[in-house]
């Protein structure tokens, strides 16, 4: 299920860094996204995931907005979003979206609990409405 025009494009199957603090969590959604033939990297918390960035490319970010330390997903999403305008990034919580909203326009919001085939569809739309926004 990979998504072969995103991967043509650069040649390699698009990293996913998926942030969540809860373990179980995290690693259900990157066996989703590896079994989809994506490449995923893992974050417990934003500063992490911050790190994760600086060090390596990513394409796409799917992040928990409900973390604990000085950064959740919100500001994550922000920051990121100052630094990459157009990174996909998707927000998921198990609280209502409304309850979530902020600034970070551009952000889709997948609501917990979520299926597996919802989460890779909804990561390969972004995918595929940013490779064909940069050709």
């Amino acid at each position: 299920m990979r998504n072969l025009r995103t991967e043509a494009a650069s040649g390699r199957p698009p990293v996913i860094l998926v942030v969540d603090d809860e373990a179980i969590v995290r690693l259900l959604a990157v066996e989703a996204i590896e079994e989809a033939g994506y490449t995923a990297v893992q974050a417990e918390d934003a500063e992490d995931a911050l790190r994760l960035l600086d060090a390596r490319q990513i394409d796409a970010i799917f992040t928990d907005i409900r973390m604990p330390g000085p950064m959740d997903g919100l500001a994550l999403a922000a920051h990121v979003r100052a630094r990459c305008p157009d990174m996909p990034i998707l927000l998921t919580s198990g609280h209502r979206q409304e309850d979530c909203a902020s600034a970070t326009a551009g952000v889709l919001f997948l609501q917990k609990p979520y299926r597996a085939a919802t989460l890779i569809a909804t990561l390969a739309a972004l995918l595929d409405a940013r490779s064909t926004v940069s050709r």
